[in-house]
């Protein structure tokens, strides 16, 4: 059994949408954390996802957590409520005390938590300020629900000016492209106290021109608010892409 066993939980930020393969599945930033968890130590680590696109935090915590643990991970990495913010009438309190049962959770299984916020979209985003001004929130009700636990790992994107340009992100404005899930996998490395692959920080520019306009409302911002009409949402009957342990043996980090 490898000494580092690393299971991943969230919706779409941490599913990898955005990090598109060439043969449709997508990669994301947890699976390069695994892979330069790998090669920093060299040896093998394994790795599970069960993250699932276009959930809300209390379906991730009651469909994704016990499973996750249920695997006796050495790590579980949570990210999750961007989706929830994207709601007018999220309550940031709420999201926070789910924040604290992950935590509670892990602290009873022994699991080291490795705690992250998602990178900030708002930028590019219709009603940006409002989505700013939820982001900012909730990143600092969360800073400070854990201001007193110095050993929960921390891999804070949300502040990221950097990672907010546009660059980073994929043709949809709301999920990172490669060179965003590069960038975050790269602060999660680093808070581990692991070398970073080099370039992972900012790779060069990745972006296509995207849509703009009423090419883009039609394109993206409409089917978004037809799930919403339909009470559906992107992840209905998904699967996790890594539901049991996968090994990762060291070898060449790969940039695309």
């Amino acid at each position: 059994m490898a000494s580092v066993r690393y299971v991943a939980i969230g919706d779409s930020f941490t599913e990898g949408v955005g990090d598109d393969l060439p043969d449709g599945r997508v990669r994301g930033w947890a699976d390069l954390v695994a892979q330069g968890w790998a090669d920093a130590v060299g040896e093998p680590v394994e790795y599970a996802n069960l993250a699932i696109r276009g959930k809300l935090i209390d379906p991730i915590v009651a469909e994704q957590l016990e499973p996750a643990l249920a695997l006796k991970p050495t790590h579980l990495s949570f990210n999750g409520g961007g989706n929830d913010i994207l709601r007018p009438r999220a309550s940031v309190s709420r999201v926070v005390d789910t924040f604290s049962h992950v935590i509670r959770r892990c602290d009873e299984e022994g699991v080291q938590l490795i705690l992250l916020s998602g990178a900030n979209p708002s930028g590019q985003l219709p009603l940006s300020r409002v989505i700013q001004r939820r982001g900012d929130l909730l990143s600092a009700a969360v800073v400070q629900r854990v201001a007193d636990r110095p050993d929960i790992i921390r891999a804070l994107n949300w502040p990221d000016r950097e990672l907010s340009t546009p660059p980073y992100w994929s043709e949809d404005r709301l999920h990172m492209n490669s060179r965003g899930h590069h960038r975050v996998a790269a602060r999660v490395l680093e808070a581990l106290g692991l070398a970073v692959p080099e370039g992972w920080w900012s790779l060069p520019d990745l972006a296509a021109p995207g849509l703009s306009g009423a090419a883009y409302y039609r394109a993206h911002v409409g089917p978004w608010v037809r799930r919403r009409l339909t009470g559906t949402s992107s992840g209905d009957g998904r699967q996790p892409k890594h539901a049991v342990w996968e090994t990762i043996d060291p070898g060449h980090a790969r940039t695309a």
